[in-house]
């Protein structure tokens, strides 16, 4: 079982104030691509997993954004580290029909 919920927010500044949900698109396929459990929500996403590897894709998004021609990037982060285990369903269950 994870250990680890991490909701993360990112924010690229471009040069230009260009559109930024291509970046945030971008950002959403890493985490897809790393095959860890994610919700995207309208201000964040969640992912599900071990610490360790969810802040290592934290670190590929940030640099995906300048990669990506982003200026820099503000990376708001909650963590929920839980060593029992821990998951999106047992925080959300009662509010699921």
């Amino acid at each position: 079982m994870a250990n680890s919920l991490i909701s993360v927010q990112i924010i690229p500044k471009t040069e230009k104030y260009e559109d930024v949900i291509p970046f945030v698109d971008a950002a959403i396929a890493i985490i897809d691509a790393a095959g860890v459990r994610y919700e995207v929500q309208p201000l964040e996403t969640t992912m599900e997993g071990e610490l360790s590897t969810l802040l290592q894709i934290i670190e590929l998004m940030n640099q995906k954004m300048i990669d990506l021609g982003a200026i820099n990037v503000i990376t708001q982060v909650k963590i929920l580290y839980q060593p029992t285990g821990i998951t999106m369903g047992t925080l959300t269950e009662k509010y699921r029909g």
